[in-house]
């Protein structure tokens, strides 16, 4: 059943084509949104799109790589063209790159994270804050994904680190500077979470899950329907006082 957090929102949501990405982009469509994929794997964004068009769903996908600006701009433009209007977008892209000292990290693999992970996000907030704001009428909403790495610091993944920190000061300040024009921007940090990104972590690191769930209150590494229900709630209208925040979704790990 359809229910009314996000009814009739179209929403925006990048890196849709796997683990929270396509667990929003179900999320969001049960709550009544819109919603507009967009990631590098069509074959992907196909199969989601013809799944939730199955259950009933206004869904559409376009092929972008956001560290492009020029297609972070058309991904925007597609919505658009599309349903006419952009309410919100969960900036969800990003990747993990490899877990090495910081003193052995080779340029290729910092300019890859930065790449998608801020040059990304940065691509991706001016084109839909300029779209936003040409509508005129406010009542806008954006999340971004950081991590629990963007709040503190984990070993070995330097860059990593870096790029979620500059993810929730991208944030802070776009809700900042948007604020009066009605445009809310929030972040999540997630914590451990079921993905293709940590099951090559983990597949190379034996021994990491377990380590990282006995450092999180509740155990567990999470699923990535339980991180796309925070941001539907952030995207939604329930909370519309809510601007700048950066809310850990994590089980509990940075309350240690």
């Amino acid at each position: 059943m359809t229910s009314s957090l996000l009814l009739d929102k179209v929403v925006l949501v990048t890196g849709a084509s796997s683990g929270i990405g396509a667990a929003a982009a179900r999320v969001f469509a049960r709550e009544g949104a819109v919603v507009v994929l967009t990631a590098r794997r069509k074959d992907r964004l196909d199969t989601l799109v013809d799944e939730l068009r199955a259950k009933g769903a206004q869904a559409a996908s376009v092929v972008s790589d956001v560290s492009v600006n020029e297609q972070a701009a058309a991904a925007v433009d597609f919505a658009l063209s599309e349903y006419g209007r952009l309410d919100s977008a969960f900036n969800n892209a990003g990747t993990g790159g490899d877990r090495t000292p910081l003193h052995l990290m080779q340029d290729d693999v910092y300019d890859a994270i930065m790449d998608v992970n801020v040059r990304g996000l940065w691509n991706c907030l001016r084109h839909e804050i300029a779209a936003m704001l040409r509508q005129g009428r406010g009542g806008c909403s954006i999340v971004n994904n950081s991590s629990v790495a963007g709040l503190v610091a984990i070993p070995a993944a330097a860059p990593y680190i870096a790029s979620k920190h500059a993810v929730v000061g991208f944030t802070r300040a776009a809700a900042d500077e948007y604020a009066k024009q009605g445009i809310r921007v929030n972040a999540i940090a997630p914590g451990t979470t079921h993905s293709e990104i940590t099951a090559d972590w983990f597949g190379r690191n034996p021994g990491l899950e377990g380590l990282v769930n006995s450092l999180t209150p509740q155990g567990r590494t999470a699923a990535p329907e339980e991180i796309a229900e925070a941001a539907a709630w952030l995207l939604s209208d329930r909370c519309p006082f809510l601007t700048g925040a950066v809310v850990p979704v994590d089980g509990g790990f940075v309350n240690q």
